[in-house]
């Protein structure tokens, strides 16, 4: 048997029986079985094929029949998509879930876009005048979709389904939160898509032609699959090399997800667009990568570095930089990896850059990367507090730092706050002055080894 809570497949059960309610006037409605049976069918396929991560979903099809078909037939067009689809148990609780969220919804959607007029708009659409019964439909379906997935989800989580109870706080909040917005925007096109083929059904030209809608949905499915493969394996490929390096300094372990948060935060600050800013996260996740060519008894000693153990521990962002040159979606985070140990007065390392010869990704990732060392425990130091490391970044910012990355930074943390949860605020602080250098030694100001 699945294993699914009570509570939860109580719930699935109540949705169900709201289903079989819905289908009662079944027999005292005119319905048009042959319309039925298509539209069933194309959403068999269409679930066919989402189910096989390749296409995307059935939704165009569904809203097709809540447009066209009396609301207890519509019911009808999504019930075979899931019972047909491979994957769960036939009459387990998550196949029986599969066929009822969607039925209910596209029931709701069916009885709103039939009481504002919605099916003479489309036997004869005077747009924009057609798009308001349409519109007013999918939004009510993808209410009800956001309704039911919040309320199993807080169920799921051991919270009941009250979305606005204590709204935005605890298990309930975090089920809730979002949903609406996140789902909104792709169902609507999927809307505009199932509008288009229920006016082209009732055209002269017939069924055929509303079934050319599907092909350009198709195309966009492929494309927006094809696009989250590739994101997927970006992320698999960053996250095999930080494990590594986690794996080799347990000291460090976090670090590298911590960087890369503040690495967005300074970036989101200074108004860079949204591929930027992931680029700039990958630079902060990927910079201390070049460890893997460190030896371990190096970054793992627990007393002051020699002078030789510092410079082959200074290798590690040109180690980084060769074993990310090839990657070439990081794009500028390369030279994050290669350059986040620069300073701006030129006495940073591996080149000794200065100013604005080091890349801008670099003095971000800089400064993100000596928040979080100042902020985290290790071998060799303790945690400060979150106000003391920012309090040094200010102190030596436009001779360590760019002063403009500090500033974003000290504005995020305002606004959002920084709360890992290795960050201590009540540990006891380094000495006044010291800034934990990420090549595996504390130093102060001025520079100077202080292990």
């Amino acid at each position: 048997m699945d294993a699914v809570p009570a509570r939860v497949r109580a719930y699935v059960t109540g949705v169900a029986l709201a289903v079989l309610i819905s289908l009662r006037p079944l027999p005292a409605v005119h319905t048009p079985w042959w319309a039925v049976l298509l539209l069933a069918g194309l959403y068999v396929g269409c679930e066919q094929v989402a189910r096989s991560r390749f296409l995307g979903t059935g939704y165009p099809v569904l809203l097709a029949g809540a447009f066209l078909l009396p609301p207890p037939a519509a019911v009808l067009v999504a019930l075979p998509g899931a019972v047909l689809s491979p994957g769960a148990r036939p009459f387990g609780p998550r196949r029986v879930w599969r066929a009822v969220q969607p039925a209910l919804a596209v029931w709701v959607a069916a009885r709103v876009h039939g009481e504002l007029g919605g099916r003479d708009a489309v036997v004869a659409p005077d747009f924009p005048y057609a798009l308001v019964p349409a519109g007013a439909a999918v939004l009510a379906f993808c209410l009800v979709l956001t309704l039911l997935d919040g309320g199993i989800m807080a169920l799921a989580m051991g919270a009941p389904p009250a979305p606005f109870r204590q709204r935005g706080r605890g298990a309930v909040g975090r089920a809730w939160r979002g949903l609406f917005s996140r789902s909104l925007a792709p169902i609507a096109v999927h809307g505009l898509a199932g509008l288009m083929m229920a006016v082209l059904w009732r055209s002269p030209y017939g069924p055929v032609a509303a079934l050319l809608v599907l092909l350009p949905m198709c195309v966009a499915w492929w494309a927006f699959a094809q696009y989250h493969r590739e994101r997927a394996a970006h992320q698999a490929t960053i996250r095999a090399l930080v494990q590594a390096v986690d794996i080799k300094d347990g000291y460090t372990r976090g670090h590298s997800e911590r960087v890369g948060q503040a690495s967005m935060m300074i970036a989101r600050e200074l108004g860079m667009d949204d591929e930027r800013v992931e680029t700039l996260r990958f630079a902060g996740i990927l910079h201390d990568v070049g460890k893997l060519g460190v030896p371990t008894r190096l970054l793992r000693k627990d007393g002051p570095l020699t002078p030789e153990e510092r410079r082959v521990i200074e290798l590690h962002p040109e180690y980084g930089h060769e074993m990310v040159r090839g990657i070439r979606f990081l794009g500028e985070a390369r030279a994050a990896v290669l350059h986040h140990h620069e300073r701006l007065d030129g006495s940073g390392y591996p080149y000794g850059l200065a100013g604005d010869r080091i890349p801008e990704s670099a003095r971000v990732v800089a400064v993100a990367d000596a928040f979080d060392a100042m902020t985290s425990t290790r071998s060799y130091s303790r945690a400060r507090p979150v106000a003391a490391a920012v309090a040094e970044l200010e102190r030596c910012a436009g001779a360590h730092f760019d002063p403009r990355m500090v500033g974003a930074l000290v504005r995020a943390l305002g606004r959002h706050g920084w709360r890992p949860a290795v960050t201590a605020d009540s540990t006891p602080a380094l000495p006044a002055g010291v800034i934990v250098d990420r090549g595996g030694e504390a130093r102060d100001g001025a520079g100077r080894g202080t292990r």
